[in-house]
């Protein structure tokens, strides 16, 4: 099914696909046909996530410059199929997106991960590096252990904690550590992403019992980084409270043609609390 609709100034359509292992997935293409260059965009795993609550403020600069843009609700978030990931996370939304990939007929693709989403873009560069031109990850990439901060993350304590319990006092608490700079967190934005959260039901608790069961949902890719041969951008927030900054730097030690960029005063969310500099950063990289 699609259905076409007109959002942040550009043509784009909300659809639905069939990926491996029985899987329907939902995602959004913003300039469906009309571009050579794709950018896949994979969100992270907080509670009510999906594609295009992620990058709603990443969209327009790249559609209005010629891009194509497709944002993918991985298994279990938003619209997409529902399930219990028994195994690993990251590779099974890696196979999502080589479904995406598939599905539409796609070459290569720029791919463009935060935090659960760059966990699950390494694996498909890894596995798939014929159909990745570059590669940009935002807090996150490789799961392992902090050399410097307690783990689990306060702020992965508090998404665990909506999971189970989901209340807009539990969101607007977790949410206040996505940020450093809590003055855009509406009670309308924590209020839109409770109802979207409520809407699936069975994404939340299928969640809790995929933790249940491994607990370790996003492998330590740490000893293959050095076989990623795309050019590789890599994003962090100085205060990230979600992900520790020294993840960025392992990924940045392990892949070859790869640079890092920081923001001070910026928390796990790099492309929605700085948008406007970071989507001028990333047109650069893509076209550089």
């Amino acid at each position: 099914m699609t259905e076409e609709w007109t959002e942040v100034g550009t043509s784009a359509t909300t659809s639905f696909m069939e990926a491996g292992e029985e899987l329907v997935l939902h995602y959004n293409d913003c300039n469906p046909g009309k571009a050579d260059e794709v950018i896949v965009m994979c969100h992270g795993s907080g509670p009510g996530a999906s594609g295009w609550a992620n990058f709603s403020r990443n969209i327009g600069p790249f559609t209005q410059v010629g891009y194509r843009v497709i944002l993918l609700d991985f298994p279990g978030w938003s619209k997409s199929a529902p399930i219990v990931c028994t195994g690993s996370r990251s590779d099974l939304n890696a196979r999502a997106i080589k479904g995406l990939v598939d599905a539409l007929g796609l070459g290569r693709i720029h791919l463009v991960g935060n935090s659960m989403g760059a966990h699950s873009a390494v694996p498909f560069a890894l596995n798939w590096p014929e159909h990745v031109g570059r590669l940009v990850l935002m807090g996150g990439g490789t799961g392992g252990i902090s050399t410097f901060a307690p783990m689990p993350t306060e702020g992965i304590k508090l998404a665990h904690k909506v999971y189970r319990d989901p209340t807009v006092d539990n969101l607007q608490q977790m949410l206040q550590t996505f940020v450093f700079d809590v003055s855009d967190l509406t009670d309308d934005l924590a209020r839109q992403r409770l109802d979207g959260l409520l809407a699936h039901r069975e994404h939340l608790d299928n969640f809790v019992k995929s933790a249940t069961v491994n607990p370790k949902q996003y492998p330590d890719y740490g000893h293959r980084l050095s076989e990623i041969t795309a050019k590789t951008l890599i994003i962090w927030g100085r205060n990230d409270r979600f992900v520790p900054f020294d993840s960025g730097l392992r990924l940045l030690a392990g892949i070859a043609d790869s640079e890092l960029h920081v923001f001070n005063k910026c928390g796990h969310w790099a492309q929605w609390e700085h948008y406007q500099r970071f989507n001028t950063l990333l047109l650069d990289f893509l076209r550089n």
